[in-house]
């Protein structure tokens, strides 16, 4: 298969899927077996404030917003067990990879899922009230275990999101990658090319990086319009890092 035709999505398996042992049942229900699909990249993520913030940045304005964020961190199920805090991020590849996932995970709402296609794996989910702080319930949180890429053009930004072209292997990649030209820093919420006290070197000369994104960083850094926020570059590289925010 060449690059050009392969197709790819994101997986997560969220904080409650890891809490109730379903680790097992998600990957084989993903597996090639059923699904003709391979992995083609995963990791173990301690999820970051940015990291969970540009994932759900869509709902950035709804009710259930940070307690959507609290949930995807760990925080929610893993309240006082801040080393259990974390998320299963798997790459999937191959024809009709969105497709086939969606179908083997469910609807989103699990009341759905139970109702209208049993034996999914967000049907094993379940749907939690979403408070005010006197205690009226404002709506419902879904947690349904596992997040899949909606559509092609939502899987490449989550891919790209989670995943540094490093992780995936050479022949995997779907989408086009090029050789950073400079350094790029990081500082109070700034990126730079040039050094200064307190700045974080993200990037170097040489590094792989997705395309679109060295394109975003040029823009950004020339205070130019870029296709996607600062954040959104960013966050895969600090995933795991022990000075990430929580």
């Amino acid at each position: 298969m060449t690059p050009q035709a392969i197709q790819q999505t994101l997986v997560l398996i969220k904080p409650d899927a890891l809490k109730l042992s379903l680790t097992g049942y998600v990957l084989s229900q993903l597996s090639e077996f059923h699904t003709g699909l391979r992995f083609a990249g995963a990791k173990i993520v301690h999820v970051s404030r940015m990291l969970a913030e540009e994932h759900y940045a869509e709902h950035k304005e709804r009710f259930f917003y940070p307690s959507l964020i609290n949930y995807l961190m760990g925080r929610i199920h893993y309240a006082d067990a801040p080393q259990k805090r974390r998320v299963i991020a798997l790459v999937y590849s191959g024809p009709g990879a969105v497709n086939k996932v969606r179908e083997l995970a469910g609807p989103t709402n699990p009341h759905d899922a139970r109702e209208k296609a049993p034996g999914t794996i967000r049907a094993l989910g379940t749907v939690v009230p979403v408070l005010d702080p006197d205690g009226n319930v404002l709506g419902n949180r879904l947690d349904n275990l596992i997040h899949a890429a909606a559509n092609e053009s939502d899987a490449e930004r989550e891919i790209k999101l989670w995943f540094k072209p490093e992780d995936i292997m050479p022949y995997m990649r779907a989408y086009p990658t090029a050789p950073c030209d400079e350094f790029y820093y990081l500082h109070d919420g700034r990126v730079s090319t040039a050094a200064a006290p307190g700045a974080t070197c993200v990037l170097d000369p040489g590094h792989e990086v997705w395309e679109s994104d060295l394109l975003a960083l040029r823009q950004i850094a020339a205070d130019q319009p870029a296709a996607c926020s600062l954040d959104a570059v960013m966050a895969k590289y600090f995933i795991n890092k022990r000075c990430e925010p929580d």
